[in-house]
């Protein structure tokens, strides 16, 4: 019998989709965040449609990893004291109420996390940060968004070089001092958080990447898109590949305290 799969949760979008001037709401996860668990950490990606945040500490007992995905949508503004600066760009409430509440259950309970693009940023606003709303209007920082009319081999293409804290873990799975990622964000740190620590910036010193501080696991964030066909990337690869072995770690202690729960009852 095959032995039960890591599982990493992945919250979903919330859209409302439709034509016709008829639009129904929708739970939507993107295919290359489900298919670099898959494929690159190894593991199996689960959603918990319509979870909600009473429910992250029973839920969490059930998985051995958590992925905050990229979106089109922003975390809402208010989260850190601002107000919309852009009306334009969608948001997703729904999924600020559950995620920013799910950060700090993971770092309180030691579950691998692992967060991309807004899902970096939902780590820093939940530990305390603040986001720039429009990196691109910043005096001094690069227009960091993508060519949204290239087709996606081009959006998704290297587009800028990252530098590494020297001796970080990034720095390792880089397999040097630098490297060049893809870059597709209008938003990004503008405070980073007290518990996190800036691994990686962009030439014009945005952060590109942080650790949890004293965290217990594998808990660490990316502005840029590692999971985008994760598997021809060596760095990108490196990144899933250590966050799934920290998702097989817990696995395992998982089991061993259910088998001890079984022989003690």
């Amino acid at each position: 019998m095959n032995p039960t799969p890591c599982m990493v949760w992945l919250p979903a979008d919330h859209r409302l989709m439709g034509d016709h001037g008829h639009q129904m709401p929708f739970l939507l996860l993107g295919d290359k965040y489900a298919r670099a668990v898959k494929v690159g950490a190894q593991a199996q990606p689960v959603m918990f449609p319509l979870a909600e945040p009473d429910q992250i500490s029973e839920l969490l007992s059930m998985v051995d990893g958590v992925m905050l995905t990229g979106s089109p949508s922003n975390v809402h503004p208010s989260h850190f004291d601002e107000a919309v600066a852009d009306p334009t760009l969608p948001l997703d409430p729904a999924r600020d109420l559950l995620t920013l509440a799910l950060v700090k259950a993971c770092v309180h309970e030691g579950v691998p996390l692992l967060g991309v693009c807004r899902g970096f940023q939902e780590i820093n606003v939940a530990l305390g940060g603040t986001l720039h709303q429009r990196v691109q209007e910043v005096p001094g920082l690069m227009d960091h968004r993508e060519p949204k009319a290239a087709p996606f081999d081009e959006q998704y293409a290297p587009r800028h070089t990252v530098r590494f804290k020297p001796g970080s873990v990034f720095e390792t799975w880089a397999g040097g001092p630098q490297t060049e990622v893809n870059s597709l964000h209008g938003q990004g740190i503008n405070r980073l958080a007290d518990g996190l620590e800036a691994l990686a910036h962009a030439p014009d010193g945005v952060v590109e990447a942080f650790a949890v501080k004293g965290a217990r696991t594998f808990a660490y964030a990316v502005q840029f898109h590692p999971e985008w066909r994760c598997w021809e990337t060596p760095f990108y690869a490196a990144i899933f590949e250590a966050f799934g072995h920290a998702c097989r770690q817990r696995r395992s202690l998982r089991l061993q305290a259910a088998d001890l729960a079984r022989h003690t009852s």
